[in-house]
């Protein structure tokens, strides 16, 4: 930097100080100045403090309309009518139960120990799609306790129960101090949750002329099982009244609805697998059910139950209620000893004696040593037909009987080929098989008395909690279909799959029709359409209606073809055609004493010839 560029660089410092020396105000123009802007700030404070009074004014009557608005919606509970969601959850070794303070209601339940069939946590319901609550008449204004919020009496979050029950209050407080409480008690090892209602200082506010309280469920189902039509066709509403009286609601019925004026115990939520039962310890006073079909592919069904609790208006007055969320496994449920037994589908009268007392023992027996299920159900097959081997046997030989005397019929028919003569023919035939000691219902009879247990594994197999999830060859779930091969399309009965057991056991019952139809020759020659309908469409039928449904039920019926398959070639090889006919023949020999049967048919020939006698 050269000398004149510092020169000039102080001159303009210097000029620059000068100038504020000289042009700064004077004392008095300092103080005019600091008085204007005092007077400024004054006024813009005090247009502050109006503005602030105005708004503290607003708010004061906003929160006086809002609260207002709330007493006329919820009456005495208004100051619950707002808060924030807080989530509790008990927890014991089977199931994980969470509760929300609005509502202080159940907000999911989760089995720890089993999933879904697509491998996720299996939650029977969770969030708002679950709504429960009371709804009554409180100072005039209509409550329903599921819009408000609860106060849980516990800073936990989480509580997990190892040894001993733990319980957790929902609090839910009115202006004069009287309160609502829900006191949920889990126990470790058990599927039952206590839930006690507690009332205190409500008797003047709550409207009761009707001697109980309305207790309002509402819930959507979520799917659980790999076939959702399956599992549709078995998730229901079900119910057992005070006196042990159990019904449920038609499960194929899209939608369905019933006013129950009995006393009731306890209402189930049932999923095919699974249930959510209500139980009150005294008794439900009536009931509105509501069962409505959705279709998101998300969800089976919506449930709705509106359950009248006894309620006597008292200063202080507690209900007694408990929850079932649990597997619908036979021995679990009978172990509560409430009749919740009743919800596995095992079918009525002689058929669930069948399925009670024969085939769930022996079921239960096997899966004490084999946990392989396709091999117990094998076995379970095997000792079925060993049962009913005697029965099978005197079928087959009836009917080899009716066939060595095939010749013999055909020359009475051939005598008798007028239609008018239908009862002489008859009567003939009759006479025959009664000559020879035949009886032609001897091979029904049998028949007839193994088709209780073929009904009998019918209601049992897609019943059966044990096959759940439980795979065998190539089937991943015995409890629902087997796919080998998926359609681009959807055939009605059918379904967009092909299930493997479902084909054999098709092809299987072919097979054995037809080699019943050749058994029994022509004898059965007066109904082609029978024999067409037993050969062809039978198996045809089972194809489409069995598509859908359980594979071990599939798999047990094509086992019992198997075996019966085996059996009629083991009869053909020891049963000789011709000795049985010289048999027949010997029998003959014997004297014969009529039947009613055949007299009845003597009499009406008998009636026949003097009708035709009267009309020449």
């Amino acid at each position: 930097m050269d000398r004149n560029t510092v020169i000039g660089l102080v001159l303009i410092f210097l000029i620059m100080i000068g100038f504020g020396y000289f042009t700064q105000p004077s004392k008095e123009e300092r103080e005019v100045y600091q008085r204007k802007a005092d007077s400024i700030a004054r006024v813009q404070e005090q247009e502050r403090q109006q503005r602030l009074a105005e708004e503290q004014a607003q708010a004061l009557l906003s929160d006086s309309a809002k609260k207002q608005e709330a007493v006329a919606e919820f009456g005495l509970f208004a100051d619950a009518a707002n808060g924030k969601s807080k989530l509790v959850t008990l927890e014991n070794d089977l199931m994980k139960v969470t509760l929300t303070s609005k509502g202080g209601r159940i907000y999911s339940v989760e089995l720890k120990k089993f999933k879904t069939y697509s491998g996720e946590p299996l939650i029977l319901f969770t969030g708002d799609e679950n709504t429960f609550g009371l709804q009554f008449w409180g100072d005039n204004v209509a409550v329903k306790t599921n819009d408000l919020f609860f106060a849980p009496q516990t800073s936990d979050s989480v509580i997990v129960v190892t040894t001993d029950s733990v319980s957790v209050t929902m609090r839910l407080t009115a202006f004069n101090n009287a309160f609502i409480d829900y006191i949920y008690t889990i126990k470790p090892g058990s599927y039952m949750l206590d839930f006690d209602i507690r009332f205190a200082g409500l008797e003047k506010n709550i409207g009761n002329r009707l001697g109980y309280i309305d207790l309002v469920w509402d819930s959507k189902l979520l799917r659980m099982e790999k076939g959702l039509d399956n599992e549709r066709n078995y998730t229901t509403i079900a119910y057992q009244f005070q006196n042990k009286d159990y019904e449920e609601f038609n499960s194929r019925n899209k939608e369905d609805s019933k006013e129950l004026n009995n006393k009731i115990k306890w209402v189930d939520f049932k999923h095919q697998f699974f249930s959510s039962v209500i139980v009150a310890d005294d008794y439900f006073v009536n009931a509105d059910l509501k069962s409505v079909n959705i279709d998101d592919g998300e969800h089976v069904k919506q449930f709705t139950a509106r359950l009248a609790l006894p309620y006597q208006n008292k200063e202080s007055e507690s209900i007694g209620l408990k929850f079932y969320f649990g597997p619908n496994r036979y021995k679990t449920l009978k172990s509560y000893s409430l009749g919740f037994e009743n919800v596995v589908p095992l079918g009525r009268n002689i058929i669930r004696w069948i399925n009670k007392f024969v085939v769930i023992p022996v079921f239960n027996f096997l899966s004490r040593f084999l946990t392989n299920y396709g091999v117990i159900i094998l076995l379970l097959t095997i000792i079925i037909k060993l049962f009913l081997f005697p029965l099978t046997y005197r079928s087959y030989l009836s009917s080899a009987k009716m066939r060595v005397l095939k010749p013999q019929v055909d020359e009475i028919n051939a005598k008798y080929p007028k239609k008018e003569d239908a009862v002489k023919k008859q009567q003939a035939v009759m006479a025959l098989y009664k000559k020879v000691g035949v009886n032609p219902m001897g091979g029904c009879i049998p028949v007839l008395i193994q088709f209780p247990i073929l009904i009998a594994m019918f209601r049992f197999f897609p019943a059966s909690f044990e096959l759940r999830q439980q795979s065998f060859l190539w089937a991943d779930d015995l409890s629902s279909y087997d796919s080998i091969l998926q359609l681009p399309f959807n055939l009605p009965w059918f379904g967009d799959h092909i299930s493997l057991f479902t084909l054999l056991m098709a092809v299987s019952t072919y097979l054995t029709s037809k080699l019943n139809t050749d058994q029994m020759g022509d004898t059965n020659a007066q109904m082609p359409g029978m024999k067409f309908m037993m050969t062809w469409m039978m198996p045809i039928m089972l194809l489409f209606w069995f598509n859908n449904y359980s594979a071990g039920l599939s798999y047990y019926y094509l086992l019992s073809n198997v075996i019966t398959l085996g059996q009629t070639f083991i009869f053909r090889r020891f049963v000789d055609d011709k000795a049985l006919l010289a048999k027949l023949h010997e029998n003959t020999k014997k004297p014969v004493t009529k039947s009613k049967w055949q007299q009845r048919l003597e009499e009406m020939a008998k009636q026949q010839e003097q009708l035709k006698k009267k009309k020449r």
